[in-house]
């Protein structure tokens, strides 16, 4: 995702900002929405007819978004607002003018702080909204026409140079943004759209996710993991949550912390891990919670999240997801209300039951050596989950993300650097000929310089270092180098080369790695 931004909060005041609006309990001594809105919010916006106040009534958005309209109102138009009634405000227009879970199907990576996501706009979109922001910021809110005109207006008043500067002086940007931008967004993105009642009227009660929880995840450079997550809930759509669990490689996942809902699915919640607080961002959806779980101050470092309620019936992963022809291997089901006789598909034998309960079931299988390569359906007893891959070789090895920012920093200053972490996938062909996934695989792993231009400045020398068995890419420190040429910062251009063995075979996947300067901006949608 592009990540220039013209304005927002300090990166220290925008870190205060979301813990304390989006993922702790309100306060009992806090005002209630109502009054807020009456005391704080009407010396600017006016009364409208059926109680709706201007501008306000006339959008939806996320959590993150009533966040930064809030926010943006204390910089830019001098609002005075505690830490207590921003959070409560936040709550009540999330969820009386939220998204329903439709309306974020698609970018909610945006929400997940996934920022090595290559965005799909379609070209109009991408040339006038995503050169400064996501195009996820567009799409995660809802507005009529005038209140789209009204940001346009917003925009060129808030950065008059903005026709002038690169990517839109080569066109007539105002006139294109008022008359072909505004009613495209309001068609895509309305105001009124009959999913939000509809959620509105079927919004599962916060109550209703109180229990034990089964999890599965996959943290880049670490490896998968599993364990179970107890959840209490509390006053407020809040809950206490507590996190059990482990990685493959046997270190432990435990913590506790808190949570909020929000708009009847969007869970917000901060957990501590071994001292280490993780942000929680996940949809609830029935008996599924589903998202990222990532560190409150390196986004980065981040491990996708799946989970079913314990009682309701769901295989969430398999573990590892492969194996080879001709060979045995330990798998592990992680689920809930697993019951019933474990298959792998044709041509995997299971060789003995290890483990077995209702959440997780380990076994050892063993693929024929003549077993075609492919995906099979996993299946316990009558219930079907993810796939398993039975493969004779590689054929290929992608470097996951293939495009990847990574940012200098600390350095004397304050502002932390950001990693590049990554993954390598193994692909085969199957019995049709056609590509597919394997899983991901250990990898060693290096960088090199990416062009000529990259060999010359030396980028290799000065712009970070990669651990080699782990994926994980540290950059250099942020400020001038005297030992670069022009004193320029450690900023670099790299190639990422990850390497398989697989039976004595070395194939090697490829990846491109910016590294850039630090974030100096960076709001809760980039």
């Amino acid at each position: 995702m592009k990540k220039r931004f013209r304005a927002g909060l300090s990166s220290g005041l925008l870190a205060l900002a979301v813990c304390a609006a989006l993922h702790s309990p309100p306060s009992l001594a806090a005002r209630d929405a109502q009054s807020i809105l009456k005391e704080t919010c009407q010396g600017c916006h006016t009364p409208e007819e059926g109680g709706a106040l201007s501008r306000i009534s006339h959008q939806r958005k996320t959590p993150e978004g009533w966040l930064m309209s809030i926010a943006r109102m204390q910089t830019m138009h001098g609002l005075k607002i505690g830490d207590d009634d921003r959070r409560t405000l936040v709550k009540y227009l999330a969820d009386t003018q939220g998204l329903a879970p439709s309306e974020t199907d698609g970018v909610r990576y945006a929400l997940e702080r996934r920022l090595n996501t290559v965005e799909t706009f379609d070209e109009q979109t991408s040339q006038m909204c995503g050169r400064c922001h996501s195009g996820a910021r567009v799409a995660l809110q809802r507005r009529p026409a005038q209140e789209w005109e009204r940001l346009v207006n917003f925009h060129l008043g808030q950065w008059p140079s903005l026709e002038y500067q690169a990517l839109s002086r080569d066109r007539d940007w105002f006139d294109l943004a008022r008359q072909e931008m505004v009613p495209l967004l309001a068609k895509r993105y309305p105001l009124d759209n009959p999913a939000w009642k509809q959620w509105l009227g079927k919004a599962p009660k916060a109550a209703t996710l109180a229990g034990d929880w089964s999890f599965s995840g996959h943290m880049p450079g670490k490896g998968e993991l599993a364990g179970s997550m107890s959840v209490t809930v509390g006053d407020g759509d809040t809950f206490k949550v507590s996190v059990k669990g482990q990685y493959a490689d046997g270190s432990p996942f435990n913590g506790e912390g808190s949570a909020i809902l929000y708009s009847g699915y969007e869970w917000r919640g901060n957990v501590t891990i071994d001292g280490v607080t993780l942000r929680q961002v996940f949809a609830a959806q029935g008996n599924a919670l589903q998202g990222r779980m990532f560190e409150a101050e390196h986004d980065e470092r981040g491990l996708d999240f799946v989970a079913a309620k314990q009682g309701a019936q769901r295989l969430l992963a398999v573990q590892p997801g492969y194996v080879k022809a001709g060979s045995e291997t330990e798998v592990t089901l992680i689920g809930s209300g697993l019951s019933g006789q474990p298959s792998f598909g044709k041509g995997v034998e299971v060789v003995d039951v290890l483990e077995q309960s209702a959440g997780r079931i380990k076994v050892k299988v063993k693929a024929a050596a003549n077993a075609p390569a492919g995906l099979r359906a996993v299946s316990v007893g009558s219930l079907q989950g993810p796939s398993l891959a039975v493969y004779s070789q590689v054929a290929e090895v992608k470097v996951v993300p293939a495009f990847a920012v990574a940012r200098i920093g600390e350095g004397g200053g304050s502002t932390p650097k950001v990693q590049g972490r990554f993954d390598a996938e193994a692909w085969g062909k199957g019995a049709d000929g056609q590509p597919y996934r394997i899983g991901v695989f250990p990898a060693q792993w290096k960088v090199e310089a990416f062009d000529d231009r990259a060999r010359e400045d030396e980028d290799l020398k000065f712009a970070g270092t990669m651990q080699a068995d782990a994926g994980v890419f540290t950059p250099g420190d942020a400020g001038p180098n005297p030992a670069r040429k022009m004193s320029t910062n450690n900023a670099g251009n790299l190639k990422v080369i990850a390497a398989v063995d697989d039976a004595g075979k070395s194939l090697t996947g490829e990846g491109h790695l910016i590294v850039t300067v630090q974030r100096w901006n960076n709001p809760p949608i980039p």
